[in-house]
C-alpha cells in the first residue's frame, strides 16, 4: 500500500503516573486502511492504557508524557482539547469491553444513535437523512431497526448491546476503530457473529482497527499484525503468522502454551510468577524474573531494544538469536476418572425454576461426584447462571431437589445450615460487582474464615495468604482495594475468597472470561490440583468449549433451560449428537495462523 493508505501511526508513546512512573513506554506501530492490529498480553500489561491513549485520553491519575498518535496526517496528542473532542467518534472511535458502560439506561437506543449521528455535518437538521442513516447503521450490525430503535438497553441481550455500541462507533465512518475486549463474556456463537460484524464493518468503511484482547484464539483469525505487551512495553511485534506460528520471545511462547486446544486435552502451562507492578520493574529485561531462559549477567544489565529481524518481525530479547520456540504442549490422559469418587457429592433432580411466571429451567437432572468437574455450556440466556444461583441458594423460586451428600438443601441461603453454606461456594462471573470496593483484599478473603472457622489471628492470616497464593496472588495484595487491581486480579481475589472456605463443591460461573490465557491456565491447573488433592467437585459454567477439554470429565449442554446433551467430555465434543451442540463446536475460534502467510524466520 502507499503512504496515502496509512491511517494511523503511533511513535514512542509514553503514559506515566502523576509521580512520573511509566505505565507504558516506547509503544509504536502503524496501520494501513483496512488493517487490524491485535494488542495482546496479560492483565495489567498496559493494553487498555494504550487503547485510550489512541484517543488522546488517559485515565485519572495518568498523563500522556510524550509520543505521537497521527491519524489521517494529524497528531491527536498535539490537538487543542476542543478539536480533539470533535475528532473522537468522527475519525477515531472506541468500543469498550462492557457495552452497558457506553449506553445510557435512561434513553432508548434510537435516541442515543441519533445523538451520535447529529455530530455529522451531513445531518444539519435533516431528519430524513438521520432516519435513513439510522436504518443503515443498524442494518450494518444485523439488528432489526424496528425493534432496536424503540428498545432500552436493558431490553437487549449482551450481544445485541455490543452490536449497538459497534453501530455507534462506526456511525460517523471513522478512520480508526479501537476495540477493548469487545467479545469478553459472550458465548461462542454470539462472539462469532460479533467478530464477523467487525470484519464486515472494517471492510465496508476501510477503517483500521486496534483490537485489545487476552484471547489469542479470537485474534488469530482477525488480525493482520500482533503486538504482544508485557509490563508496559511491546516485547514482540509481527504478522499474525509470525507471532503465532514462530513466536520468538519467551513470554509469547509461554502465552501460546497456555491456550486451550479445541481438538485435544493437554496440560495448560501458566507462566510462573507475577508481572511487575508499576514502579517495581527490574533494571534490565522486565520479563527476566519469570523467564526460563534468563542469563542474569546479560538480562539484568539493561533493557533490551526492540530489535527488527527478517520480515519486519521485532523482538525485545537479548537472546532471540539463540532461542528456538517449539511451542510444544504436554499431553496426557489427565482427565481420567481414576480420581473421581463413587458417591455423588451434589445431586440435582427434576429441577424447575422461574422468574415471576416465566419458566427458565425445566427438568434438569445431574450428579457431580467427589473430585469430578461437570462443565455446563451453552449460549447466553440458556439458564446456566440461574442453575448456578439455585445450587447456592441465591435463587429461591425453584422446585425439585438439590442435595449435598444425599441431604436435601433448602431453597435459599436462609434455609441452609452454616456447614451447608461452607460446603458449596460460588464464584461470580463479574468481580466488579462481587467485591466490596471499600474493603482491602485481606478483609474480603478473610470474611469466610471468620464466618466458618474458629481460628486464631495467626491462623486466620495464614489461611488468607494460602488462599491468595492458590489463586496466583501474593500476600502483598492483602492491603490493596479492588479498585487498585486489574480485572483479572479481581477475579482471582473472588476465587481466593471461595477457596478459603475449603468447600466440597465449587460453582464457577464464567470465572475465566475476564482472565488472560496465562492466568487462565494457572487457575485451571490449580483447580485440577485441588480436585486431585482435596476431592473438590466443580460445576464449571463456561462458554469456552476449548477450555472444557482441559478441566471437565463430563459436559452438560444447555439450551432453552433444558439439558439437551450430557456425557463424557471427549464423547460430547468429538461426537456430538445434538445439532445445537454441533453448531456450538463449529462456532469455536481456533488458534490457527494461515500457513500460506508464514515465512521462514531468519535471525
Amino acid at each position: 500500500m502507499t503512504d496515502s493508505d496509512r491511517v494511523i501511526a503511533v511513535d514512542e508513546l509514553c503514559v506515566v503516573t502523576a509521580g512520573g512512573t511509566d505505565i507504558v513506554d516506547e509503544v509504536g506501530f502503524s496501520l494501513d486502511r483496512g488493517e487490524t492490529l491485535g494488542l495482546v498480553g496479560e492483565s495489567g500489561s498496559g493494553k487498555t492504557t494504550v487503547a485510550l491513549a489512541l484517543l488522546g485520553h488517559a485515565r485519572r491519575g495518568l498523563r500522556i508524557e510524550r509520543g505521537s498518535v497521527i491519524v489521517d496526517g494529524d497528531d491527536l496528542l498535539a490537538m487543542h482539547p476542543d478539536h480533539l473532542q470533535r475528532v473522537r467518534g468522527s475519525r477515531v472511535a472506541y468500543v469498550p469491553q462492557d457495552p452497558s458502560s457506553a449506553l445510557n439506561p435512561a434513553f432508548r437506543v434510537g435516541t442515543q444513535l441519533r445523538e451520535v449521528l447529529r455530530k455529522s455535518p451531513a445531518a444539519r437538521d435533516d431528519d430524513q437523512w438521520l432516519d435513513r442513516r439510522l436504518d443503515e447503521v443498524l442494518a450494518d450490525v444485523r439488528l432489526d431497526a424496528g425493534r432496536a430503535i424503540d428498545s432500552y438497553p436493558h431490553q437487549l441481550s449482551g450481544g445485541q448491546q455490543q452490536r449497538v455500541v459497534l453501530a455507534m462507533a462506526f456511525a460517523l465512518r471513522p478512520s480508526v476503530i479501537v476495540l477493548d475486549e469487545p467479545t469478553t463474556g459472550l458465548d461462542v456463537s454470539t462472539q462469532r457473529h460479533i467478530l464477523q460484524t467487525i470484519r464486515d464493518l472494517c471492510a465496508t468503511y476501510g477503517a483500521a482497527a486496534v483490537f485489545v484482547t487476552h484471547d489469542l484464539s479470537v485474534i488469530s483469525d482477525l488480525a493482520d499484525q500482533i503486538a504482544v505487551m508485557y509490563a508496559g512495553r511491546v516485547i514482540e511485534h509481527g504478522t499474525a503468522a509470525q507471532v503465532f506460528a514462530h513466536p520468538l520471545h519467551p513470554y509469547s511462547t509461554g502465552l501460546l502454551k497456555a491456550v486451550p486446544s479445541t481438538e485435544r486435552s493437554h496440560v495448560l502451562v501458566g507462566l510462573a510468577g507475577q508481572p511487575p507492578r508499576p514502579g517495581q520493574s527490574p533494571r534490565g529485561c522486565r520479563f527476566a524474573p519469570r523467564c526460563p531462559h534468563c542469563q542474569p549477567e546479560r538480562c539484568a544489565a539493561e533493557q533490551p531494544p526492540l530489535a527488527e529481524l527478517a520480515g519486519g518481525h521485532r523482538v525485545r530479547c537479548v537472546r532471540v538469536r539463540e532461542l528456538a520456540s517449539n511451542g510444544g504442549r504436554e499431553t496426557a490422559d489427565r482427565l481420567a476418572h481414576r480420581n473421581v469418587g463413587d458417591r455423588a457429592v451434589l445431586s440435582v433432580g427434576g429441577l424447575r425454576a422461574s422468574y415471576r411466571d416465566v419458566p427458565v429451567l425445566e427438568g434438569v437432572d445431574f450428579d457431580v461426584r467427589q473430585g469430578e468437574c461437570l462443565a455446563v455450556v451453552g449460549e447466553s440466556g440458556t439458564g446456566k447462571t440461574t442453575l448456578a444461583r439455585c445450587l447456592v441458594g441465591l435463587h429461591r423460586r425453584w422446585e425439585g431437589q438439590i442435595a449435598w451428600r444425599e441431604q436435601p438443601l433448602g431453597r435459599s441461603t436462609r434455609d441452609r445450615s452454616r456447614e451447608e453454606l461452607r460446603a458449596i461456594q460460588y464464584v461470580f462471573q463479574n468481580p466488579y460487582a462481587s467485591l466490596n470496593p471499600r474493603r482491602p483484599v485481606g478483609k474480603i478473603v478473610g470474611e469466610p474464615v471468620s464466618q466458618f472457622f474458629s481460628a486464631s489471628a495467626a491462623e486466620h492470616e495464614q489461611r488468607v495468604i494460602d488462599a491468595l497464593e492458590s489463586a496466583a496472588l501474593s500476600a502483598s495484595f492483602m492491603g490493596l482495594r479492588p479498585g487498585e487491581l486489574s480485572g483479572g486480579e479481581r477475579q482471582r481475589v473472588a476465587l481466593a475468597r471461595a477457596l478459603v472456605a475449603d468447600p466440597d463443591v465449587l460453582v464457577c460461573d464464567e470465572i475465566t472470561s475476564a482472565l488472560d490465557v496465562s492466568v487462565q491456565a494457572t487457575i485451571i491447573e490449580m483447580l485440577r490440583r485441588l480436585q486431585a488433592e482435596r476431592g473438590l467437585a466443580l460445576v464449571f459454567i463456561t462458554h469456552n468449549l476449548a477450555l472444557v477439554r482441559s478441566i471437565a470429565q463430563r459436559v452438560a449442554v444447555m439450551h432453552d433451560g433444558t439439558l439437551i446433551e450430557t456425557g463424557e467430555t471427549q464423547q460430547v465434543l468429538d461426537r456430538p449428537q445434538a445439532e445445537y451442540t454441533r453448531q456450538l463446536i463449529a462456532d469455536l475460534p481456533r488458534l490457527n495462523p494461515s500457513p500460506e502467510h508464514t515465512s521462514d524466520i531468519r535471525i
